[in-house]
């Protein structure tokens, strides 16, 4: 059964820090690209930071570069999301999500998601 489970989330005042992660299970976590997206309330989700399955690459929306890392650790099965000088703005569901093209084929997971709430 695949899992993926979120946490690290809370509230938090502007200009700090929190730390997500991403406990993944039921799937060759290794082979899989991960992606955090997010969804604040009446927006659509949108893609914040990607890290291939190496850990090689990574890749970030403009509105977080600089301020948001993200990492994995492949022996632990676990993605993380370093989040830094947050902003009101920055409030939203994050949602960690597992990505992989097999073929013509596109295979994805989702978490159920962490509750991120910045406060000015």
């Amino acid at each position: 059964q695949v899992q993926l489970v979120e946490s690290g989330g809370g509230l938090v005042q502007a200009g700090g820090s929190l730390r997500l992660s991403c406990a993944a299970s039921g799937f060759t976590f290794r082979y899989w690209t991960m992606n955090w997206y997010r969804q604040a309330p009446g927006k659509e989700r949108e893609l914040v930071a990607t890290i291939t399955s190496s850990g090689g690459s990574t890749n970030y929306a403009e509105s977080v570069k600089g301020r948001f890392t993200i990492s994995r650790d492949n022996a632990k099965n676990t993605v993380y999301l370093q989040m830094s000088s947050l902003k009101p703005e920055d409030t939203a569901v994050y949602y960690c999500n597992a990505k992989r093209e097999v073929g013509i084929k596109e295979y994805d997971y989702w978490g159920q998601g962490t509750q991120v709430t910045v406060s000015s």
